[in-house]
């Protein structure tokens, strides 16, 4: 767990810029020359020139927790859920079964880092404006749930769980592959 942990934020620290990004022009709902944003290079370059380094790094360190939070629960839990439900000693279950393991912990992994998700991309949205809103990860927590309560942690969750699918298969297949190339 600690090494996926490990291995998640150290990829995030070069491609998070990326996704900050991503996320920055996703919501630049401008047209033609009235969006902020005319492509990613553009986008980056105006967040550096306004916020420096740390602009484009905004909600990092929450992302990071999230990463580990999300893949501790999801490969952690996948493990013992399927050793829980189906002892060494019986036989392997089948494609449906592991699947149903896998969405589960998915789920549950999904809506237990979502919080976290959420943060972030508000971190993310006041960099480059000139406007704090928030002075950091606990800071945002705090103001989010005094102004709307516990349920906007998880506004969008629902398409959030519904693109975990994927992730869900990947663990079945992994397993399926892993058990034909020891022959289990």
């Amino acid at each position: 767990m600690a090494s996926g942990g490990l291995a998640g934020a150290t990829s995030l620290l070069f491609v998070y810029p990326l996704d900050f990004a991503r996320t920055r022009m996703a919501v630049d709902v401008g047209t033609g020359a009235n969006h902020q944003f005319h492509g990613l290079g553009h986008c980056i370059s105006t967040i550096y020139k306004k916020s420096g380094i740390d602009g484009l790094y905004q909600g990092f360190g929450v992302s990071v927790v999230g990463i580990i939070v999300y893949r501790a629960a999801y490969f952690g839990g996948y493990d013992t859920l399927k050793s829980v439900l189906f002892p060494e000693n019986t036989k392997r279950p089948g494609f449906f079964a592991s699947w149903l393991v896998a969405q589960t912990v998915t789920v549950i992994s999904g809506l237990i880092s979502y919080p976290l998700d959420t943060v972030r991309r508000c971190l993310m949205m006041q960099s480059g404006t000139g406007t704090v809103m928030y002075t950091g990860t606990l800071d945002c927590f705090v103001k989010l749930y005094k102004k709307s309560g516990s349920k906007i942690f998880f506004n969008g969750g629902l398409s959030n769980l519904l693109r975990g699918t994927g992730s869900a298969l990947v663990l079945v297949f992994y397993d399926q592959v892993k058990a034909m190339l020891t022959n289990k």
